[in-house]
């Protein structure tokens, strides 16, 4: 009868085991490729835009594009190191200080390109202050504050054996950017 009743017996629901913290975030740091496929939208005070978003990340070169409902009003994002360029819609090459300009005035703000392409994946920017919100029990970041920016990870998925948002939302003064990634690839 004890067997028949220790048969019975239902196991807890299976969790796979996070890797500390501390071993996570330098992994995630140091991530030398990755592919996100998207969607954003961004308030700025009273205006305001929803657009698809790509980024490919090789290396230290990011490859960002911004398409609008039916592909109107695209920019492309080229940026390595302190080198910048923008391909507006009309297909103009725009570099470094008038790349930076072109952003502020499309999108409304200044864009931490350095800091965000840790923060899509839920690390903190190396070597620069920050204030992290840790889940201990999943051992990833709820929340982070770094270079005036508060970053909260409100959701996460399983991409090719990495823990990564999948949805994340970006505020500082009057601006705040919302990121729901569709797809991740490493």
């Amino acid at each position: 009868m004890v067997l028949a009743l220790a048969g019975c017996h239902t196991l807890p629901p299976a969790t796979s085991a996070s890797p500390p913290w501390d071993v996570r975030r330098p992994a995630l740091q140091a991530l030398p490729h990755f592919l996100l496929k998207g969607r954003v939208a961004v308030a700025t005070g009273a205006t305001g835009f929803n657009a698809n978003l790509r980024w490919t990340q090789d290396a230290d070169t990011a490859h960002l594009t911004l398409e609008g409902p039916l592909g109107v009003g695209g920019v492309q994002v080229n940026a390595s190191g302190d080198t910048l360029e923008v391909i507006n819609s009309r297909g103009e090459h725009i570099g470094n200080d008038l790349a930076r300009a072109e952003l502020r005035t499309r999108l409304g703000f200044d864009v931490p390109l350095a800091s965000l392409r840790y923060w899509i994946l839920g690390v903190p920017r190396p070597g620069a202050p920050v204030e992290e919100s840790l889940n201990l029990e999943q051992q990833r970041l709820d929340g982070l504050t770094q270079d005036g920016w508060h970053v909260a990870y409100d959701a996460y998925v399983d991409a090719h054996g990495q823990t990564l948002p999948a949805r994340l939302t970006l505020e500082r003064e009057a601006v705040r950017v919302r990121l729901v990634v569709d797809d991740w690839q490493l």
